[in-house]
């Protein structure tokens, strides 16, 4: 034992000496660069592969290095650090490694990895890890646990919000999504005994009253460890509660790119009426799922009770909807009706309530010109096989007409933005291949900027001639229903087999996540199935961090009002998950487009490396090209040219900030933890009061700032 220790010693002095600084002593200029990005070493599981997503979308640099791959760089001295203009440089802010030590015994790479970490105060995570004193945790065996929790409710401890978890509220809901299926494994145990180790995460060890940690910080030996002991993958649930605190523990709330949450949710076809499913033809009549003369049509359309509802189910939630209107539906309805339309009353008297969006006048379908003589529908040609297209007059006037009713009724819009019916105008496969030619320029000739897509097929941003589109999150609440039991029939109809009754589509895409195995009572199916997984759904884009909007229809508002259940499961379930300090943000359309165009570009600059940004001491400077927005993430008070940085989110402060090509110089708030000791100093520490035990061998605790 002792001559392993020797050896292991003299390993990490030789690294230390390989690194460019003597042990134990400054270099002459004391302060390194330590460049903004974080080194993520994986195996292929999935914990260190959800870190890596978490910085992906955020927008945080990082270098992967795969164990699993034979042409794999080698983990040295030479590839952690060197010096630039005679400062020693630390490449990488943090390091993510798949557990405590992943490496065989004696391991060269584990060495310089340690040697880097003490030198430049580089904090580790291990990202999923047996707990075992070496990570400083007794063993499971010990009095702890090893097992399922599915289901279990952990918390974050005093520490834990005081620290890198303060955005939450404190309770960490660990996923049950099926009985028949395992979702989470994971190690409950408590410090060693004299482990300098503090438990940020925690859950009720199973028969006894303790509790054992998930995550923690571990300090030893100079170094710094987030331990994780619980397995998980990028779209869980705790994970994503926990990943922004992963974050901001490893970078000390110091990193290029931004995490936020977002909820937007559009309401398609607000004046106009939408069609109803009829459960015994199992199509809707009036629409081109029923062949053409197939039953009555029996359309739904809010009130003015509805109208009432929606304002104040707002105002109780403090969230806004986005109304995409058809100015049509009202016109029409007054002169079916003597002139008059309770409903458009009500919304014009409680216009400035809402949102409103531009979703053409008529919601004609403006892609190419339908045949519905067949089920499902198809492009009408010409005698030559050409598709025969809506025109550009056409297209230009339904946005146009839409437009000058919207202004005539006092709608507050942005003129920019278009939704129009069933977003079409844009390519709808199978049947229509391409975008409509004539739609570019009718959006040129009106002015729009931002065209509203369908993000179950088309996820990505794109251009259509001038305009971007904004992909949009369908809800699986159906638009031709207003009452649950109709909702159900129709999703027992898509989701269950042709032996059932069903539509047979599952039993054609076996790979269809929602498929039924029977059919849903029509009376509970809805409260009971269709609600907690659609909010599922929709709460996990949320914690993804994703800004695309999602939508429903006016028809969801109405009778049962059934969209109700969904949204208040999304907010309801965010407020009782996260801090005041870190609020949903619900932005309009365009705000939605541009922030995706932001991350494009964002994402494309560091793709191609030409995005630079370090740290030295308490500076930090940030060089993107000329026309693309730095995105960064920086503890409360933070300047940058001597006023506050950013916006404040989840205990820090983040935004885009445009850089002109030039460098941008962040003054960090001057405190000891934000600020990195120098090379080859220890951790900064603080001492106990006069009346505190600290036990033998232990650290003292160093106070965390609260970050984002």
């Amino acid at each position: 034992m002792k001559r392993i220790l020797c050896t292991t010693v003299a390993t990490v002095g030789a690294l230390i000496a390989a690194l460019g600084l003597p042990a134990g002593a400054a270099h002459a200029d004391s302060t390194p660069r330590v460049d903004l990005r974080v080194l993520v070493v994986s195996d292929g599981g999935p914990s260190t592969d959800a870190i890596a997503a978490e910085l992906e979308v955020a927008g945080t640099p990082y270098t992967e290095i795969d164990l699993t791959r034979a042409d794999r760089p080698v983990i040295d001295a030479e590839l952690l650090a060197d010096t630039v203009d005679g400062r020693p440089r630390a490449k990488y802010q943090a390091v993510v490694l798949p557990s405590d030590n992943p490496f065989a015994a004696g391991s060269a790479e584990m060495a310089a990895l340690v040697a880097y970490e003490r030198t430049y105060s580089i904090p580790q995570v291990d990202a999923y890890t047996y707990a075992r004193p070496e990570a400083g945790l007794e063993y499971p065996v010990e009095g702890g646990y090893a097992g399922s929790l599915d289901g279990v409710r952990a918390e974050v401890t005093d520490a834990g919000r005081a620290g890198p978890f303060g955005y939450l509220d404190g309770a960490v809901p660990f996923e049950d999504n099926s009985p028949a299926v395992g979702e989470s494994y994971a190690y409950l145990s408590t410090p060693v005994a004299g482990a300098d180790f503090t438990p940020y995460v925690d859950a009720a060890i199973p028969g006894t009253s303790r509790r054992g940690s998930l995550v923690g910080e571990y300090r030893h030996d100079g170094r710094r460890e987030l331990v994780v002991t619980f397995v998980y993958n990028r779209h869980q649930q705790q994970f994503r509660l926990l990943a922004r605190g992963i974050v901001a523990w490893m970078t000390g709330g110091v990193h290029l790119g931004a995490s936020k949450n977002y909820f937007a949710v559009h309401v398609d076809d607000v004046f106009a009426a939408d069609d109803r499913w009829n459960t015994e033809l199992n199509c809707t009549p009036g629409d081109v799922d029923c062949p053409d003369g197939a039953g009555t049509p029996d359309p739904i359309r809010m009130t003015p009770a509805d109208v009432a509802h929606a304002a104040d189910w707002q105002d109780g939630h403090g969230f806004t909807l986005d109304l995409a209107y058809n100015g049509a539906g009202s016109v029409e309805h007054r002169e079916d009706n003597g002139g008059a339309d309770p409903l458009a009353d009500r919304f014009l008297a409680d216009r400035a309530e809402f949102r409103w969006i531009n979703h053409t006048y008529t919601h004609a379908f403006l892609g190419c010109e339908q045949d519905t003589t067949v089920v499902p529908w198809r492009c009408a040609t010409e005698p030559d096989g050409t598709v025969r297209w809506v025109g550009r007059d056409t297209v230009t006037d339904e946005i146009a007409t839409n437009r000058a009713w919207g202004r005539g009724v006092g709608l507050p819009l942005q003129d920019d933005e278009l939704v129009t019916g069933e977003h079409s105008g844009t390519r709808v496969l199978p049947q229509q291949t391409a975008d409509n030619p004539h739609l570019a320029p009718a959006l040129a000739d009106t002015g729009i900027a931002w065209l509203a897509s369908d993000n179950s097929r088309e996820p990505q941003q794109r251009q259509v001639g001038g305009a971007a589109t904004v992909p949009r999150h369908p809800m699986n609440v159906f638009y031709n229903a207003g009452r649950s039991a109709e909702q159900v029939d129709e999703y027992n109809w898509i989701y269950t087999g042709r032996a059932q009754g069903g539509s047979g589509i599952c039993e054609d895409n076996p790979a269809t996540s929602t498929c039924l195995t029977e059919p849903l009572d029509t009376a509970t199916g809805y409260a009971q199935y269709i609600v907690p997984l659609e909010t599922r759904t929709a709460l996990g884009h949320v914690l993804a961090g994703d800004p695309r909007p999602h939508f429903i229809h006016q028809s969801n508002l109405a009778e049962d009002r059934i969209a109700y259940p969904v949204l208040d499961g999304v907010l309801d379930g965010y407020a009782a998950l996260f801090a005041a300090d870190t609020p949903l943000v619900n932005p309009r359309m365009k705000e939605i487009g541009a922030e995706l165009q932001r991350r494009a570009a964002w994402r494309s600059a560091l793709g191609d490396g030409r995005v630079t940004a370090y740290r030295i001491g308490e500076t930090v400077t940030a060089e993107a090209p000329d026309g693309v927005a730095v995105t960064a993430t920086m503890p409360a008070g933070t300047t940058l040219a001597g006023a506050a940085f950013g916006e404040p989110y989840a205990g820090g402060r983040s935004g885009w900030t445009p850089s002109a090509g030039a460098p941008l110089t962040l003054a960090l708030p001057s405190s000891p933890a934000a600020t990195p000791a120098g090379p080859g100093a220890p951790a900064p520490v603080t001492d106990p009061a006069p009346d505190t035990q600290v036990p033998a061998g232990a650290r003292e605790q160093v106070p965390y700032v609260p970050v984002s």
